[in-house]
């Protein structure tokens, strides 16, 4: 359950966030299955949509969040449900670029159509000021994060 009144400060901020993130996604999954859309099936397909077209897998996996054989598995299934396609990347073959089908774009558009009015509502109390100050806070933490992760993982 999420703290409601609480301060947010420098000792609790990341655990806030955590729930926050948490929650939504809560939200989302719920949404999208009453679509008949499950979370190994929406998930990597807004992050390919973000991403853009003939994403490296390891791109795909660093934005998802999965990694090795997970990865592989959830992307031969997209590839089995006719929603992304692989090819070998010309320039190494060794590597794959991972594209939606157009299947894949129609799934997206209809995430978006479900996505779009929840996110308009979640945010329909904050000005276009708040929501550049709270996405500025959110990239400086993101590149934290990150240099962070990487640190962690040498």
């Amino acid at each position: 359950m999420m703290p409601s009144n609480s301060d947010i400060n420098r000792d609790n901020l990341v655990f806030r966030l955590s729930l926050l993130t948490r929650r939504c996604r809560q939200i989302i999954d719920n949404e999208f299955q009453d679509a008949g859309l499950t979370e190994a099936t929406w998930r990597p397909l807004l992050h390919l949509h973000v991403l853009g077209n003939q994403s490296k897998q390891k791109d795909l996996a660093a934005s998802v969040g999965i990694e090795g054989a997970t990865l592989v598995r959830l992307i031969d299934t997209l590839v089995d449900k006719g929603l992304i396609q692989r090819t070998e990347d010309s320039s190494d073959r060794r590597k794959n670029l991972i594209s939606l089908t157009e299947e894949g774009r129609s799934t997206v558009e209809r995430l978006r159509k479900i996505i779009d009015p929840l996110q308009e509502q979640l945010l329909s109390d904050f000005s276009d000021k708040d929501i550049a100050t709270i996405g500025k806070f959110i990239l400086t933490l993101e590149s934290k994060v990150r240099n962070f992760w990487q640190e962690l993982r040498r």
